[in-house]
């Protein structure tokens, strides 16, 4: 898939949203990003997924992890089209794990996947499972980068989509000093 068409699906399911948004990370932003209208549709996920793993096909993939909850979606789907095992990871008393009985063998060489990036938190947690556990991570995948290419992990990542999208913190956003409301979206904050 081409970016432009990843776009147009984000598009067309009314995955982009316009406002005033408290995101996951705590910033403020006038752009939303609601991955789960397009997660939504089986075809329109294992488009994305295969797209993502062609992306790394020569990397020899040996498993893929992606963060709870949009992460599970895509490290199976992803997973399946690399002829990998999947897992994903979680968090417990506030700290990124492996859980169910997931291992990563010491050496084994590993793609992390993640729906929306903004500040690249959810995906350095995810790092630094994968090497406590002695995995290699190879590469990471995105659906959509909205950092605008800040976000530097120190691995090879690529985005089906990126975005520029300016995000504020509380204090110093313009929305607010408008009076805009907000609305709240994200896994931590709904």
């Amino acid at each position: 898939m081409t970016e432009e068409q990843v776009r147009q699906l984000f598009v067309d399911t009314g995955a982009i949203l316009e406002g005033h948004f408290l995101l996951t990370s705590g910033l403020h932003s006038e752009l939303y990003v609601e991955k789960f209208q397009v997660l939504q549709d089986p075809e329109y996920t294992a488009k994305l997924c295969a797209a993502l793993a062609e992306r790394y096909k020569n990397e020899n993939v040996e498993l893929v992890v992606g963060p709870v909850t949009g992460g599970v979606l895509l490290a199976h789907e992803v997973g399946k089209n690399l002829g990998t095992r999947a897992i994903f990871t979680e968090r417990e008393n506030g700290k990124m794990t492996l859980r169910r009985g997931f291992v990563i063998k010491p050496g084994e060489r590993v793609l992390i996947v993640e729906d929306i990036v903004t500040t690249g938190g959810s995906v350095v947690e995810v790092l630094d499972v994968v090497r406590e556990h002695g995995g290699v991570p190879v590469g990471v995948g995105m659906l959509v980068d909205r950092s605008g290419g800040k976000v530097d992990f120190g691995i090879p990542h690529q985005a089906l989509l990126n975005l520029t999208v300016p995000t504020f913190k509380p204090e110093e956003c313009p929305l607010c000093k408008a009076g805009k409301p907000i609305t709240k979206r994200g896994s931590r904050k709904i």
